[in-house]
């Protein structure tokens, strides 16, 4: 027997000595982590990759063919200006940290989501777990909210559970909450039973379950009984169900936020978090703009900066944004160069993404791309890095390690250090 295979039984072993599933939350902390600044966080990702030359980091003084169809406008960090159509975030960059320089190594749609909601390269090998279902496994629901909830459905299978119980899996919306009629599934009791009836049944369940589960343990059992379980907390909680009625919110908070895909998924993100929820993730838009750019990245780009403005302000408002955490990524970058098309291709090794509040800086551009968005001038931040940030910044320890199949410990995060500079 190899060392290697020796260690890992003997940690499955003990493991299995001490109660603990060696294929479920399974944890060796090697350092400890910081104090808690993001009490919850709200993931907004931009699927298809969004071009930083049309949002965040402009190149005004190139020739045509690399600064893009639009002007600046100037931001309320001064010496800082935006793309022309983020005027409404321009106004609240003083309360934002951008970062200019992110960077990785994949510039195929699925590879580059997978870094991103992960913080891990792709591995044939092993399906690494979302940084929402870690949020899940290591922190649990509060005020009987799901932890982890995608709207208004899981984006990709990359935002899933991994190797980890599907136990931790993201409680979706089902539905679009800026569609007329939007409804959440799985919040009321099936229409002809009453409450009582419906009470009878939960504990007809739990005595027909408890004998159950003491013969079965598979992962399959276990997450069923957490799906019930989950729920059953939001159909009894008043004030869970109420955090899903976007339409007890005032008449002028939705126009601030927008009548429109972006403005209401912020919206509900918003009602979430401060129900309790610890991590939603977003999805708004489609930015692979190939073809095109000009009419299509406006297109996109409109609503999302009045929805991101009208968030960010809320949640500052409100007294939330010092402990909220608002991270606003895509898959990559857009090629330097517009092609033939009138648009830009993929293009991984430069691009830009937003953080806010939850420990973060408040008017704050981290790193540099250099003068034609070709490649990083100053500061890199990979992959590992921002999750290594987030968890830290969440008080989850990055080196924690879960065991996946096969007896292996796996880091939370590998490489990658804190982005000391972003933080307040």
């Amino acid at each position: 027997m190899t060392e290697s295979n020796s260690r890992r039984n003997f940690i499955r072993n003990s493991a299995i000595l001490a109660g603990i599933s060696p294929f479920v939350n399974f944890a060796e902390a090697t350092t400890k982590p910081k104090v808690v600044k993001a009490k919850r966080v709200i993931q907004i990702f931009l699927p298809g990759g969004m071009s930083a030359q049309e949002s965040f980091d402009p190149k005004p003084y190139n020739p045509y063919e690399y600064r893009g169809p639009y002007g600046t406008v100037k931001t309320s960090i001064p010496g800082i200006h935006f793309s022309e159509n983020m005027k409404h975030t321009a106004k609240i960059a003083d309360k934002i940290t951008v970062i200019r320089s992110m960077t990785h190594g994949e510039a195929a749609h699925e590879r580059g989501t997978h870094n991103m909601f992960t913080g891990y390269r792709p591995s044939p090998a092993i399906q690494f777990p979302s940084i929402g279902a870690i949020v899940a496994n290591q922190m649990g629901p509060r005020e009987n909210m799901p932890p982890y909830i995608c709207i208004p459905n899981r984006p990709n299978e990359f935002a899933g559970t991994g190797y980890l119980s599907s136990m931790y899996s993201a409680f979706s919306l089902g539905a679009d909450p800026s569609r007329k009629g939007f409804k959440v599934k799985d919040l009321k009791v099936p229409k002809g039973i009453s409450m009582e009836r419906f009470e009878q049944r939960k504990k007809i369940l739990s005595l027909v379950d408890s004998d159950f589960k003491k013969e079965n343990q598979a992962d399959a059992i276990k997450a069923m009984d957490s799906f019930y379980e989950k729920a059953f907390s939001l159909i009894d909680s008043q004030k869970a169900q109420a955090a899903f009625d976007i339409d007890k919110e005032e008449k002028k908070v939705k126009d601030r936020y927008g009548r429109h895909q972006a403005g209401q998924r912020f919206l509900m993100a918003r009602r979430l978090v401060e129900a309790g929820a610890r991590y939603v993730t977003v999805t708004a838009g489609g930015w692979d703009h190939h073809r095109n750019i000009r009419g299509e990245i406006k297109k996109q780009l409109t609503p999302l900066d009045q929805a991101l403005a009208a968030l960010i302000s809320d949640l500052d408002e409100r007294g939330m944004l010092d402990e909220t955490l608002v991270t606003l990524t895509t898959e990559f970058g857009r090629t330097p160069k517009i092609n033939k098309d009138g648009g830009r291709d993929h293009y991984p090794k430069v691009f830009s993404i937003m953080m806010a509040g939850g420990g973060t800086k408040r008017g704050y551009v981290h790193g540099m791309s250099d003068t034609t968005s070709t490649a990083v001038e100053e500061a890199p931040v990979h992959t590992e890095d921002l999750a290594r940030t987030v968890y830290t910044l969440m008080g989850i320890n990055p080196d924690t390690r879960l065991m996946a199949p096969g007896a292996r410990p796996i880091p939370l995060v590998k490489d990658g250090e804190v982005i000391e500079d972003v933080l307040a």
